[in-house]
């Protein structure tokens, strides 16, 4: 049930990021076409393509998490053995969790400025283009927060030790999100 849930989640999320950068190619093409026309473009498509942007980075950063898919350096922890590659996680963990709370702090802190500021064009509230720095931070924290406390009790599922260090056995992707064919 919770897994159905999550999935149908971030297929909702990944639906968005469609929506969000067909929305971006259609504003700057039409811009692009109208300068190119009519020597003039439509200003608000340039602020919404850049509002879009950053929301497409940042929910994409939550969706990418859950795919293991952002970059990393594993050629130190793919030549570890099962213990190391559990500490080398640990610590990474640690310091992504660490990450995620100084990020949602920030944007906190950072909150009532951009309640009281709107964007040139629009009028929209800025609050409404930086507050996704809470759904990025919370989203990243929460996945790594379940992932730490699985590793400090010994509950990883099969494979994860393996999917951390940039191998993706048959095992570990039948417990992956990229192991699923729809």
């Amino acid at each position: 049930m919770m897994k159905t849930l999550e999935d149908r989640f971030f297929k909702v999320l990944e639906a968005l990021l469609v929506l969000l950068l067909a929305a971006m190619v259609i504003m700057v093409f039409g811009n692009v076409m109208m300068r190119w026309l009519f020597n003039d473009g439509i200003q608000i498509s340039e602020e919404m393509s850049r509002y879009c942007f950053v929301w497409l980075t940042f929910i994409g950063a939550v969706v990418v998490m859950r795919e293991h898919a952002h970059l990393g350096v594993d050629a130190l922890v793919g030549a570890l053995g099962p213990r190391g590659r559990l500490i080398c996680m640990v610590l990474s963990d640690a310091l992504v969790l660490l990450c995620c709370a100084v990020f949602f702090w920030g944007t906190w802190k950072q909150a009532p400025l951009n309640a009281t500021n709107v964007a040139p064009v629009s009028g929209l509230n800025m609050l409404a283009v930086f507050g996704v720095g809470f759904f990025t931070s919370a989203g990243i924290g929460v996945m790594v927060l379940l992932r730490l406390v699985r590793a400090l009790t010994g509950r990883l599922r099969p494979g994860e030790l393996d999917m951390f260090a940039g191998r993706f056995s048959d095992e570990a992707a039948a417990h992956s999100v990229r192991g699923k064919i729809e």
